[in-house]
């Protein structure tokens, strides 16, 4: 059962119940009105004909005359006066024979007062006392003008009711589905995505109900699964496309060792060249593989506190293995007395991959084997500034710096993926950090990192 029909179902079935229930709750509420009413225009008839007889020492002669005169229109009414010892003495009855029910007179020397309503006629009764002697008074009548108006009433309920749960149970369907168009929209939206258009979000009413919120979780959704596909999709394409040229290169200088057997000194050039492409290859390797394990919305979960000088240090060990000719100055600058902390949230083996390229940008690209590194620290920062001396970048290459497989005029003879920038920018932004080039005339590359504290 589909979900339309299901609501269409409750909310018919429970109108159905309420309207039912108040429907009985009006009927018998004029039940009792009658009733009430009904008992109410019985006892007073008795208590005027008990003051009557209190009032009149002859009150046989003078009955017959008062009641006529007191007729209140009660249908069929009679009248029974009765002595203590339980005599009849007056009968509104024309007919010869009086009958009555001898235990509604004992019933008031219980009571003093009854009433009977479930008979035809209604009784009423009532025990007095005058001058030491009790009279027991019935007076009896039918209700008919109150018993046709309840008959009516019931007969008017019963056919709303019929008629407006009818009208509910074939309408609800209608006015749930058009109730329910905005989440079938929404629905065919989400059927109509593929791995195509996954970018493009369905639309969000300007509304905060159900189905706009829901609309703008989905979005939510599909952003972070865009995000993820989208990184998987970047290293399936960047590491079939760079991890194919190391591996050609070294395919390739394999091949010339089988010629170069008797040339000691290119067989060493050749095994150097092979060492540097697996070397690179790992590192490229390793630096997709980390990225590809993190997601950048949830990174944060899992931050650590971490030294930035021992995260500088640690990458600059590693790059040493590999450049041991690079010499790195190290300073770390304080505007004032306060010793800088030098903590920042992050994730180690990331943050290394950062400074493991700047560093190798440097040795690689640099003029001279000398980097400089600065670490300033704010109130909400802490800045690394990595400097090396060579060529400046021209304006246009400086604008698509951190692209992916962007390279500049100064690498074009030196080998290398184009991904070490990109890959930096993109840990920098999981860190909710900057990186900026700046270069600085005549020689100074300057690449300054800004880590939220």
């Amino acid at each position: 059962m589909t979900l339309k029909r299901r609501i269409a179902l409750s909310w018919s079935i429970a109108y159905s119940l309420l309207f039912g229930v108040l429907m009985v709750i009006i009927y018998y509420a004029f039940y009792d009105f009658r009733r009430d009413e009904f008992r109410q225009n019985l006892k007073d008839k008795s208590m005027v004909t008990a003051h009557f007889i209190a009032k009149t020492p002859d009150f046989i002669k003078g009955v017959p005359q008062f009641l006529s005169e007191s007729d209140d229109g009660l249908y069929k009414e009679e009248i029974l006066i009765f002595n203590q010892d339980k005599k009849l003495l007056y009968s509104t009855v024309k007919d010869e024979s009086v009958s009555w029910d001898a235990n509604l007179l004992r019933e008031l020397d219980l009571k003093n007062e009854i009433y009977v309503e479930n008979t035809t006629p209604e009784y009423f009764g009532v025990l007095i006392k005058i001058d030491d002697q009790q009279f027991y008074i019935l007076t009896s009548a039918e209700d008919i003008n109150g018993r046709s108006k309840l008959r009516f009433l019931g007969y008017i309920l019963l056919l709303t009711y019929i008629i407006s749960t009818a009208v509910v149970w074939l309408s609800s369907y209608f006015f749930v589905r058009k109730l329910l168009r905005p989440l079938d929209q929404l629905t065919q939206q989400i059927t109509d995505i593929t791995a195509h258009n996954i970018t493009e979000p369905v639309p969000e009413k300007g509304t905060n109900d159900e189905i706009t919120v829901l609309a703008r979780s989905f979005n939510t959704v599909m952003r972070r699964i865009n995000d993820v596909f989208q990184s998987q999709k970047d290293f399936t394409s960047s590491a079939a496309h760079e991890i194919r040229t190391p591996l050609t290169r070294i395919a390739f200088q394999l091949e010339n060792l089988k010629y170069q057997e008797a040339q000691p000194e290119q067989m060493g050039t050749t095994v150097a060249n092979i060492i540097n492409d697996v070397h690179q290859l790992s590192d490229l390797t390793r630096s997709l593989l980390l990225l590809s394990k993190f997601d950048k919305d949830n990174i944060s979960s899992i931050y650590e506190a971490e030294r930035i000088d021992e995260v500088v240090f640690n990458a600059y060990e590693q790059v040493f293995t590999q450049y041991p000719e690079l010499k790195m100055d190290f300073t770390i600058v304080t505007e004032d007395a306060k010793e800088p902390v030098l903590l920042i949230k992050g994730i180690r083996s990331l943050l290394e991959i950062v400074f493991i390229n700047l560093l190798k940008n440097a040795a690689a690209y640099a003029v001279t084997s000398q980097v400089t590194v600065t670490i300033r620290e704010t109130d909400e920062w802490v800045e690394v500034d990595v400097c090396s001396h060579g060529p400046l970048l021209r304006e246009e290459e400086q604008q698509r710096l951190f692209e992916p497989f962007m390279r500049g005029s100064n690498a074009q003879h030196l080998s290398g993926s184009g991904l070490g920038l990109p890959i930096v920018k993109r840990i920098i932004d999981y860190h909710k950090g900057q990186i900026r080039y700046l270069p600085a005339a005549p020689d100074q590359n300057i690449f300054r990192v800004r880590l939220p504290l």
